[in-house]
């Protein structure tokens, strides 16, 4: 075993989750996604990475269908989105503690004070079912302001665990320069990256070139992993023919433009922008693969951002890192009330380090 105080350098078995979601379903799909992590655990992964906004499918009917004829799929979309805690946190988090595998979970987020505002949410899970660490995505991309609010800093975090440093980003975040940055100055060894199935941004069937979700993944990541010296585990949705129906909801026209838009797949990066593993398009599926960590310790004698290949003399840069809150009370300090500058069911949920203690 050859590690330092910080940081190990083994070898670790990943898994990426290549599969559709049960669309607008989020019971049915914790129970797909926990019948997926058992099965990359017997598989012998010690991480499993799971799509964007896998619970409950992700909203693609915001690039094409006008926003006045969009609030049933919001409504269903809000209804089907996960509060944190919630007893659909704790099964999740209780399939990685059974089969003792690291969780990363994409999922659509619901605060806990208000019904209509939702974040674009990913969860890294402990192989104990711990919470390690909660990230809302900062901005969302181009349509899906539509439907998600913007996140915060609170979540950029790289965690420090047995199998290496493991850090997150959701979509476009992977093409944030900065919020790349913030990782790789934290020492991130293991990048997840977690994607939808398709990103309809031009149509195809008006003679334009159709966006290729898939190939503008592997420039982006690939460039993360070159620059951070770090292996990155890529989780897109399949879109499967279940998922098709409702998303098209008897729009002919969406079916087409769905069906013409290039799918994305998942894969798994080395730290010099190498593919280890990737799926099909055509069939869901859980890819795997061995991330020998130690190849990163040459690669940073090349180039290291977060070393010695830079100038910290020359720039400066930092993280806020607060959580946004709708109010701040501001309760004089003589006075007995709670406090309530938090949330509490959150403290709760996170208290002990993150354990599950309290949660309902």
């Amino acid at each position: 075993m050859m590690t330092n105080a910080t940081t190990t350098h083994e070898a670790v078995t990943v898994a990426s989750v290549f599969a559709a979601p049960v669309m607008l379903d989020k019971a049915a799909t914790i129970l797909k996604a926990c019948n997926l992590i058992k099965q990359a655990a017997e598989g012998g992964a010690q991480l499993v990475v799971f799509p964007e906004s896998f619970v409950p499918g992700f909203p693609i009917w915001t690039s094409y269908r006008k926003p006045v004829d969009n609030h049933e799929f919001f409504t269903r979309f809000a209804l089907n989105s996960l509060a944190v805690p919630s007893p659909e946190i704790r099964q999740i988090a209780e399939a990685a503690a059974v089969n003792k595998i690291f969780v990363s979970l994409g999922f659509s987020e619901v605060s806990t004070v208000s019904a209509g505002c939702l974040w674009n949410s990913n969860i890294l899970f402990g192989d104990d079912g711990s919470i390690l660490n909660h990230h809302r995505k900062l901005v969302p991309t181009f349509y899906e302001k539509l439907v998600w609010a913007s996140g915060d800093g609170a979540g950029l975090k790289v965690c420090n665990t047995r199998i290496g440093r493991i850090g997150s980003l959701i979509c476009g975040e992977n093409n944030n320069t900065l919020a790349r940055f913030s990782l790789i100055a934290q020492g991130e060894q293991i990048h997840t990256a977690s994607f939808p199935s398709v990103w309809p941004f031009r149509n195809p069937l008006g003679q334009q070139k159709a966006y290729d979700l898939r190939e503008a993944n592997r420039i982006r990541v690939s460039a993360h992993c070159l620059e951070g010296k770090v292996f990155s585990i890529v989780s897109s949705s399949y879109l499967d023919e279940a998922s098709l129906t409702i998303l098209a909801d008897g729009d002919e026209t969406a079916m087409a433009l769905l069906m013409a838009t290039p799918r994305a797949s998942s894969f798994i990066v080395g730290p010099e922008g190498d593919v280890i593993a990737e799926s099909s398009v055509e069939e869901e599926t859980i890819i795997y693969g061995e991330l020998d960590l130690i190849r990163a310790i040459e690669l940073k004698q090349h180039h290291d951002l977060a070393g010695y290949y830079n100038r910290f003399d020359v720039f400066d840069f930092s993280v806020d890192r607060k959580r946004h809150q709708p109010m701040h009370d501001r309760t004089p300090s003589n006075s007995h009330d709670v406090d309530r500058n938090s949330d509490p069911l959150y403290d709760t949920f996170t208290d002990a380090r993150g354990d599950l203690n309290g949660l309902p």
